[in-house]
């Protein structure tokens, strides 16, 4: 947990929950974090892990029901599939989200079938998708509740980064970093990779120079600089890899190699081949 005085003088919470996605631990992990209008989280994770969330929430002193604030980074499934379950839940909840996001929370049926052709598994990783009512929605802009938002797309059109007393909650702006690894993976999923967006994103998240990044694979980076700077070359190194004609086995045998003997962790949520096709789909765009 991580404590800094406000402005304000209010104490800030900054709380990572391990879902323990699969069984497995470090894979997704979300916050629990404090708004000028009570607590909140920053991401929730799929509906799969609702009970690992209402586990660690009751660990921190919290329920479900307590929460006034839903702060999400991007709609995919392991960031916000369990939005729907946790409103339901708690009808008072506000959810922030990109603009752009907002109609596919509201009726995720498009979100559901594409994720459905690319996970065979899809109810063991993911669980149920119910649908966000749009009067819980808020737009992911300016000030939310004492964080600044600020759009972030490259990892998806719909990306949204937060940031409060030096910390940024990163979502996936900033790669994946499973400790005790220095590795930082450039996880790119179709459908919307773009690439001149996310180098403008680190732009951005660099101009504000967060003191930490608070990261949903897998939690707080403190050295951020460096952390970006590997960002940026792994980035780099894997579209080029895609640029330059490499064949999807080819490409998965070089990010393999590339992760050394942290491979195997760094696959579980997003497994390499996917970041190919979305790479590729990228390309090919072009």
């Amino acid at each position: 947990m991580y404590g800094a005085d406000c402005e304000d003088g209010v104490m800030s919470r900054l709380d990572s929950i391990d879902l323990r996605f699969l069984g497995l631990e470090k894979e997704i992990g979300v916050y629990a974090v404090d708004t000028v209008d009570g607590p909140a989280l920053f991401d929730c994770g799929p509906t799969s892990t609702i009970e690992s969330l209402r586990a660690g929430l009751a660990e921190r002193g919290l329920a479900i029901g307590d929460l006034r604030h839903l702060l999400l980074s991007h709609i995919h499934l392991d960031h916000a599939g369990a939005t729907g379950a946790l409103v339901r839940e708690n009808p008072q909840l506000t959810v922030w989200v990109s603009p752009i996001g907002m109609p596919h929370l509201a009726d995720p049926t498009k979100l559901e079938s594409s994720s459905r052709r690319l996970f065979p598994n899809f109810d063991e990783l993911w669980g149920a998708v119910t649908p966000v009512p749009r009067q819980n929605m808020r737009a992911a802009e300016g000030d939310v509740v004492g964080w600044e938002a600020f759009p972030t797309p490259g990892h998806a059109s719909h990306h949204v980064a937060y940031l409060r007393d030096g910390t940024l909650l990163a979502g996936d702006a900033a790669g994946v970093r499973i400790p005790p690894s220095d590795y930082v993976q450039p996880v790119a999923p179709p459908p919307d990779i773009d690439l001149e967006s996310w180098w403008r994103s680190v732009d951005e998240i660099e101009r504000r120079a967060p003191a930490r990044l608070a990261l949903i694979h897998f939690g707080l980076v403190t050295d951020v600089r460096e952390h970006l700077r590997r960002f940026r070359e792994s980035l780099d190194r894997w579209s080029g890899w895609v640029r330059d004609g490499l064949t999807e086995d080819d490409f998965v045998a070089a990010v393999t190699a590339d992760a050394g003997g942290d491979a195997e962790s760094y696959s579980v949520v997003f497994n390499f081949a996917m970041s190919y096709a979305g790479l590729k789909r990228y390309y090919d765009k072009r």
